[in-house]
């Protein structure tokens, strides 16, 4: 099975997470409209797209200025190696965010 971000990640920010009371819980475990993008639940293989993840122990703004960042996460990399031809890229998801 593939890891969706809280899990690889470790995160605590999912429903029922560790981190929820602290952190809030991560949109990325709530998103529906990301559900099923490069094989996870709901945004958890798409997180990079969404606002107000979690990254190096702290909340995350906008696509723009978070993006930087994620281009150097372990996790968004796995994602796009294990994906391959069928990774959705960026500018797609953020598209589908705001329809």
């Amino acid at each position: 099975m593939k890891a969706n971000c809280w899990e690889f990640k470790k995160c605590g920010r999912q429903p029922g997470g560790i981190k929820v009371t602290e952190l809030g819980t991560c949109p990325a475990a709530l998103d529906s409209k990301l559900n099923g993008i490069n094989g996870g639940a709901k945004g958890g293989r798409a997180c990079w797209a969404l606002v107000g993840t979690l990254c190096g122990g702290k909340v995350q703004g906008s696509f723009a200025a978070k993006m930087g960042n994620c281009l150097k996460c372990e996790h968004f990399r796995n994602v796009r190696t294990e994906e391959g031809e069928n990774y959705m890229k960026a500018n797609e998801l953020v598209k589908m965010l705001h329809n």
